[in-house]
């Protein structure tokens, strides 16, 4: 359930901040009309990302014995490439990802294309969406429960979205930085869990023939079949009898990936268009009459 909600979550507000600096700079320029290709958009990203987890889940009940095992392991190898990529993308965009998008929208309207708004908005929370249904199928492969892992990825949803209506109302500010920061690092900490997981799946299938000996076996003490030592095998990746290949590319990948994310400089503020530049300067200036 941690795992899935975590998941939903920080992808969940990724979406709700980017609808959100959509329809909020819409209301501000009055072009309130054009909300509906917006959702449109957003609509059509949640059906195409379901579309992919539907495929996913299929495919893997398709499968079985080794060929499943070869299966899962590859998609959880894959996820943590995808999400330790989107980890870094997010992390370079946040710092000017609000006036990008306004500046997008500025290009869409004065070009008269309500598809390029629908575009936008499907383009940034397909990105989003897809992302998550494959941590989502990567992670359900050793939940603990089918009920909690799912009952977990609507929360963080739900949890999502009231912070996105909270945004958009302006009621409160989301501290951007510090968010993706912490939360960065718990999705770093959950692929590391995946790639040694995805390591143990490809062993068994014997794609892996060898990944060294096991030092160590827990299994008397915090057991596989445990529901605190699923939980952890979900989470961080526990494993009672890990081999030594999985111990060095779970410390090599949290050690080489943390270090790199925390030392990853943010990107410049992008080029603004004329338009929304008078914008700005305008809003300064009626501001500045206000308080005087």
């Amino acid at each position: 359930m941690l795992f899935s909600l975590l998941v939903t979550l920080r992808e969940g507000i990724e979406i709700a901040l980017v609808v959100t600096i959509l329809l909020g700079y819409l209301r501000n320029i009055n072009q309130t009309r054009h909300f509906r290709e917006i959702w449109i958009g957003v609509a059509a990203a949640s059906a195409l990302s379901l579309g992919f987890g539907v495929v996913l889940e299929i495919t893997s009940r398709e499968l079985s014995g080794r060929a499943l095992e070869t299966f899962e392991g590859v998609t959880m190898l894959f996820a943590v490439g995808v999400l330790t990529w989107m980890v870094f993308w997010m992390k370079r965009q946040s710092a000017g990802i609000s006036r990008d998008l306004r500046y997008q929208i500025d290009t869409a309207l004065s070009r008269g294309s309500v598809f390029a708004l629908a575009m936008l908005a499907f383009s940034a929370v397909a990105r989003e969406g897809f992302e998550t249904v494959l941590f989502l199928f990567a992670g359900s492969t050793n939940a603990t429960s089918g009920t909690q892992f799912w009952v977990g990825g609507a929360a963080g949803f739900a949890i999502a979205g009231a912070a996105g209506v909270v945004l958009y109302y302006g009621a409160a500010r989301l501290p951007l930085k510090q968010f993706f920061l912490a939360s960065g690092i718990a999705v770093m900490v959950l692929a590391a869990g995946l790639l040694a997981n995805g390591l143990s799946e490809l062993h068994e299938a014997a794609v892996i023939t060898d990944l060294g000996s096991r030092p160590w076996d827990t299994d008397s003490y915090l057991p596989m079949t445990s529901t605190m030592g699923k939980f952890l095998h979900t989470v961080l990746g526990y494993d009672s009898a890990p081999t030594f290949g999985q111990i060095g590319a779970y410390w090599a990948y949290i050690l080489t990936v943390l270090t790199a994310y925390l030392l990853w400089p943010l990107s410049r503020p992008p080029q603004i268009s004329r338009v929304a530049a008078e914008r700005e300067t305008n809003d300064a200036k009626e501001s500045l009459i206000a308080t005087t």
